[in-house]
């Protein structure tokens, strides 16, 4: 049984959804140090001018596990981030398929980016028809702190046998560990497929997946799927 396990992040790109959809069991790690600047608090959409981030402002103090950092609701995020779905994708295909599921998540007071970026992973991976059981890390009990005696620990914890890893694992993985552990690593290698977009004719790649989903509803886990070996 393959296990993947990822932090969870807001809106996430493709990539991360193809790594669910690899997995037998897919496990949320929220009880890992927070990055500032990464992908745990915005992502991307497409624009008639190109790209354009949403970001979640939060209220971070470095040390902070995912779960525990706080979002900064004096801003009026959920207002620009809806905002920008309506100018950006109203016209979109699928605007419909999509759009009820992200205006009740922008309609609700979140207080943790993680607890918000839970439910929209899991709200995501229903509307593309992924099937993965998901969990929460935090839920799962505790865990050691060195990154690979980590992964190992919660792959054994869901009784999974091989572990799922990023492209970029070969770099800093101690693969001795796992072996050592009786824990196969595979890696995910994924190619991004190029699919219709609005706008400009010139493809973006790396976008949040919501972009993928109001161009293609339905379709989107087989495009999401067709680039694969």
């Amino acid at each position: 049984m393959i296990c993947g396990i990822h932090q969870p992040q807001y809106l996430p790109w493709l990539g991360y959804f193809d790594k669910i959809d690899r997995s037998d069991v897919f496990v949320l790690l929220d009880t890992v140090q927070y990055k500032k600047n990464e992908w745990q608090n915005r992502n991307r959409i497409k624009t008639a001018t190109g790209p354009q981030w949403l970001t979640v402002p939060v209220l971070y103090r470095f040390g902070q596990k995912i779960m525990e950092v706080e979002i900064n609701n004096k801003e009026r995020w959920q207002h620009k981030h809806w905002q920008a779905l309506v100018t950006n994708y109203a016209r979109a295909p699928y605007w419909d398929f999509l759009t009820p599921f992200l205006e009740n998540m922008l309609k609700q007071r979140w207080d943790k980016i993680g607890a918000l970026n839970i439910e929209i992973v899991k709200g995501l991976c229903e509307i593309l028809g992924i099937k993965t059981p998901l969990y929460v890390a935090s839920e799962l009990g505790s865990f050691p702190d060195t990154p690979d005696e980590r992964l190992i620990a919660i792959t054994r914890q869901v009784g999974a046998d091989t572990y799922l890893a990023g492209s970029g694992g070969h770099n800093y993985m101690d693969l001795q560990a796992y072996e050592s552990a009786g824990v196969k690593v595979i890696f995910q290698e994924f190619r991004h497929p190029v699919y219709r977009q609005l706008f400009s004719r010139e493809f973006i790649s790396h976008l949040s997946v919501i972009d993928l989903i109001y161009n293609h509803g339905p379709e989107s886990l087989n495009i999401i799927r067709s680039t694969r070996n």
